[in-house]
């Protein structure tokens, strides 16, 4: 397929990023050329057909970068095929009741609104003691969040699929040729 993907993300403490990754590994897999990068590292979104948009949710809230990328590139965005996600709530369940409905910030659901995006999905984070902050460990252990890796590959790995079911009938409906 010739369709050229790309799956930014903002992270930071690694979590996200290992999604990200994990969906970039399952769209090659499915013969979409794909890029996996840091938002920072993103310079020119015409030379992609789709993106997929993630970031790590702290207090309801997307890591700045994740915002600021959002914001600056809505009108490229809204001509491009689009998926956003979120990783932040911990424990066991689905991660939508988990995070009481939250599913996207509300500071950002006019520009989601504009951009239109294919889906908007919610991850299981992971949160590991060892890496946080001072500050991250005084909120976690207040809020009394679960510790640990609750990240579920199966549905990351299904949603990136069905991703990539739609971009490679894109293709076909484009009349773009497998390589």
């Amino acid at each position: 397929m010739d369709t050229q993907v790309l799956v930014t993300y903002a992270t930071k403490y690694g979590a996200t990023a290992e999604i990200a990754e994990k969906i970039g590994q399952v769209l090659s897999q499915a013969g979409l050329r794909t890029d996996v990068l840091p938002t920072g590292r993103v310079s020119n979104l015409s030379l992609y057909k789709a993106v997929i948009l993630g970031s790590a949710v702290y207090i309801g809230q997307w890591r700045k970068e994740a915002s600021t990328f959002l914001k600056t590139n809505e009108k490229v965005l809204a001509e491009q095929l689009v998926w956003l996600f979120s990783s932040g709530p911990t424990g066991e369940g689905n991660p939508v009741k988990l995070a009481e409905g939250w599913q996207f910030p509300k500071n950002l659901q006019y520009i989601a609104k504009n951009i239109k995006p294919r889906d908007i999905k919610l991850f299981h984070g992971n949160v590991d003691m060892k890496k946080l902050n001072f500050i991250h460990k005084f909120m976690t252990k207040k809020v009394e969040a679960p510790l640990g890796d609750f990240r579920d590959w199966d549905a990351i790995t299904s949603w990136a699929t069905a991703i990539a079911d739609v971009l490679k009938e894109a293709d076909l409906a484009s009349g773009i040729q497998s390589e």
